[in-house]
């Protein structure tokens, strides 16, 4: 069982950034794809961006591709995602997910979930 965490959610003004971290509890996240979910209030969760246990294949969804940067830091057993010029409509809370699996990530049916962290991006 991998327990994920979410940080570094708050409050930004538009064109701000900021950097989301998702702390695994166990050694073999590094065996693990992981990627980043968000929904926004009467939406439903969407896709954001994974990446492959190595690091060495990214996907993001298109309304984030070219502001936001997925990485990893297996050492530490944390993702990340660097989140720049950051939109009013980027406003969601963001879930970070682990599965065995790559495609199931971009298939939104990962392993595991976090508890979500709040991203606000005003005007």
């Amino acid at each position: 069982q991998v327990q994920l965490v979410e940080s570094g959610g708050g409050l930004v003004q538009a064109g701000g950034s900021l950097r989301l971290s998702c702390a695994a509890s166990e050694r073999t996240f590094s065996s693990y794809a992981m990627g980043w979910f968000r929904q926004a209030p009467g939406k439903e969760r969407e896709f954001v961006a994974a990446i492959s246990w190595s690091g060495g294949i990214t996907y993001y969804a298109d309304s984030v591709k070219g502001r936001f940067t997925i990485s990893r830091d297996n050492a530490k057993n944390t993702g990340y995602l660097q989140m720049n010029s950051l939109k009013p409509e980027d406003t969601a809370v963001y879930y970070c997910a682990a599965a065995v699996r790559l495609n199931t990530i971009r298939t939104m049916t990962p392993d595991y979930w976090g508890q979500g962290t709040q991203v606000t991006v005003s005007a």
